[in-house]
C-alpha cells in the first residue's frame, strides 16, 4: 500500500511546488476505498483527495509518504481532516521536516486516539522530495547544474555555437528537469550569447497528454544574473507571462527600455566583484524554492563549484568530438592534482544516443 502511494506521490511532482509532492491511500478491510496526490499550490493536499474519493474512510487505514500536516497553510490541516473522517490508523513514511509540522502532525494523530507508524519505506519516499528537505533543513533548496558536453569535455565552439551538442532525447530530458525545478538560474553571458527562453516546452517532454498538462501547470521563475542590467528588453528570457527576475548589482539603476517590461529587479551586493551567489540561492530559497537548476556558461558554473554551492551536476554527454579550441565545461582554474574536485556518481544511463552523468560534488556545504 505504501509502495503505490509513492506511486501517486509522483504524480504531482511537476505541480505541487513548494509544497512537497505527496500520495495518500486509503485502506479498509484489505481493500483500497480512496487514493490521491498532491494538487497544485493552493489546492488539496493528498489526504484530502484520497478522502474526497473515499467518500465514507470510517475505521481505514491511511498510508501516506509524508506526515499529515498540523498548521493551517492555503487549505487546512490534514491531520484532523483524517480523525473527523473516522480514519483510525496512520501509518507515514516520514516526519515532515518542515518545523511547523516536524512531528505535531502525528502527536495530535495520537491524542486523537489514532493508531500511528512511520518510517515505512522512509528512504523511497525522502527521495521523492530531496529539494523541499534541504530548504526545510538547512534554508536553501538543492541546486543542481545542467551542463552539456561532447566528449571531449567541450561545450560550445570558440564562437559560442552551442547548437545542439547532445540529441532529441537528451534534450526533452532537460525539458522535464526543467518542469521539476522551481527556479532555473542562468548568467547574462548565456542570455546574450543563446537568447534562451529556460521554458518549459510541452512539445518536446515526451510525456504521456495528462502527465504533460500537470507538467505545464506552472512554469518555472527565470532568474539571471546580470550586475549590469545589460539583458536587451526583446530577450527571450523576458518574453511570456513566466516570471524572470534580473539579480543586478546595487549601484546599477534599472534602464528604461527595462521599466517596460514584467521583469522583476533585485539587488544582491557583490562578493569579490561578482554577485554573491550564496545570497542568491538564499533569496530563491526565501521565495520557496526547493529545486533550484542551473543553466549556464563554464563561468557561473565553475563559481558555484568552488564555492561549494553545487548538490548535483547533471552532465549529458554526446559522442562527438569538439576539438582543443572549442569552450570548456567548466572556468575551474586548478593548478595541482590535489585540487582536483572530487565527484560522487549517483547515476549513469544512455538517453537517446547520448550519456547522462549524475554526479555529487563532495565538497557541497551542508
Amino acid at each position: 500500500m505504501m509502495t503505490r502511494a509513492l506511486q501517486l506521490a509522483k504524480r504531482g511532482r511537476y505541480w505541487a511546488m513548494p509544497n512537497p509532492h505527496v500520495g495518500c491511500v486509503l485502506v479498509r478491510d484489505g481493500h483500497i476505498i480512496g487514493e490521491g496526490h498532491t494538487q497544485p499550490s493552493g489546492g488539496n493536499h493528498a489526504e484530502i483527495e484520497a478522502l474526497l474519493a473515499a467518500g465514507d474512510a470510517s475505521g481505514a487505514t491511511a498510508y501516506v509518504t509524508l506526515e499529515p500536516c498540523s498548521h493551517t497553510g492555503k487549505t487546512g490541516p490534514c491531520a484532523t481532516a483524517l480523525v473527523k473522517a473516522g480514519v483510525v490508523r496512520v501509518v507515514a513514511a516520514m516526519q515532515d521536516p518542515n518545523p511547523a509540522v516536524s512531528g505535531s502532525g502525528l502527536q495530535g494523530l495520537r491524542a486523537a486516539g489514532v493508531e500511528v507508524e512511520y518510517g515505512l519505506l522512509e528512504s523511497e519516499a525522502r527521495q521523492l522530495i530531496p529539494g523541499f528537505i534541504a530548504r526545510m533543513t538547512r534554508g536553501r533548496g538543492r541546486v543542481r547544474a545542467k551542463l552539456a558536453m561532447s566528449l571531449d569535455g567541450r561545450t560550445a565552439m570558440a564562437s559560442g555555437e552551442s547548437q545542439w551538442i547532445t540529441g532529441p532525447a537528451a534534450r526533452a530530458d532537460v525539458q522535464r528537469l526543467r518542469a521539476s525545478s522551481c527556479a532555473i538560474v542562468t548568467g547574462i553571458g548565456t542570455v546574450l550569447s543563446d537568447d534562451c527562453a529556460l521554458s518549459v516546452r510541452g512539445e518536446e517532454l515526451a510525456l504521456d497528454i495528462e502527465e504533460a498538462k500537470r507538467a505545464l501547470v506552472r512554469q518555472p521563475l527565470r532568474a539571471v544574473l546580470d550586475s549590469s542590467l545589460r539583458t536587451p528588453a526583446q530577450a527571450r528570457v523576458l518574453q511570456g507571462s513566466q516570471q524572470t527576475v534580473l539579480f543586478h548589482s546595487p549601484d546599477v539603476a534599472i534602464p528604461i527600455d527595462l521599466q517596460g517590461t514584467e521583469a522583476g529587479f533585485e539587488a544582491l551586493p557583490l562578493r569579490e566583484g561578482v554577485l554573491d551567489l550564496t545570497l542568491l540561492l538564499n533569496t530563491l530559497s526565501g521565495r520557496q524554492c526547493n529545486e533550484i537548476l542551473v543553466e549556464s556558461g563554464p563561468r557561473l558554473a565553475g563559481a558555484l563549484l568552488q564555492q561549494g554551492l553545487l548538490d548535483e551536476l547533471i552532465v549529458y554527454m554526446a559522442p562527438t568530438l569538439m576539438g582543443s579550441r572549442a569552450r570548456p565545461l567548466l572556468d575551474l582554474p586548478l593548478d595541482a592534482m590535489a585540487d582536483k574536485v572530487a565527484l560522487q556518481v549517483e547515476d549513469v544511463r544512455k538517453v537517446g544516443q547520448d550519456w547522462r552523468f549524475t554526479v555529487i560534488p563532495q565538497q557541497t556545504k551542508g
